[in-house]
């Protein structure tokens, strides 16, 4: 019985994890007000055959449910946030390495960007991040 009710229960976790990973459509520019400590930066693993294979995994479990299988903002959690979850096939079109990892990294919460998105630094490694942005700059 106690391990029916830990899968219960990490079933109903990872659910919510999952649906807090959704967010994004803010209105800001993407290549605005990228604070300092991420400004600047170029993704690691750009070069890195794997790295989009690797991302893509970490995508279908902490991004998809929000922003679709295709990275339209289409996923069924997302569709029903304030802003709606972000269309990356346009957000990828326009910004830089320095801000992907910027707002995968510290989410949306805050201004200008107000949004579900949660801050993924303390779930991920940069590595792991890194491997989501090179799987989201495929996304066409």
């Amino acid at each position: 019985m106690k391990k029916s009710v830990r899968t219960v229960l990490f079933v109903l976790v990872l659910s919510a994890l999952i649906l807090s990973a959704c967010g994004g459509g803010g209105t800001a520019k993407p290549q605005s007000d990228i604070p300092t400590a991420y400004a600047g930066k170029t993704n690691p693993l750009a070069a890195d055959p794997n790295a989009a294979t690797a991302g893509k995994d970490i995508y279908d479990t902490t991004c998809a449910a929000c922003h679709g299988p295709g990275g339209k903002g289409d996923g069924p959690a997302g569709k029903s946030l304030t802003p709606p979850a972000s269309d990356l096939t346009k957000v990828v079109a326009t910004a830089g390495d320095d801000y992907l990892f910027y707002r995968i990294s510290e989410g949306g919460a805050m201004d200008p960007y107000n949004s579900s998105m949660p801050a993924q630094k303390n779930a991920l490694s940069e590595d792991e991040i890194w491997q989501v942005v090179t799987y989201i700059k495929t996304l066409k």
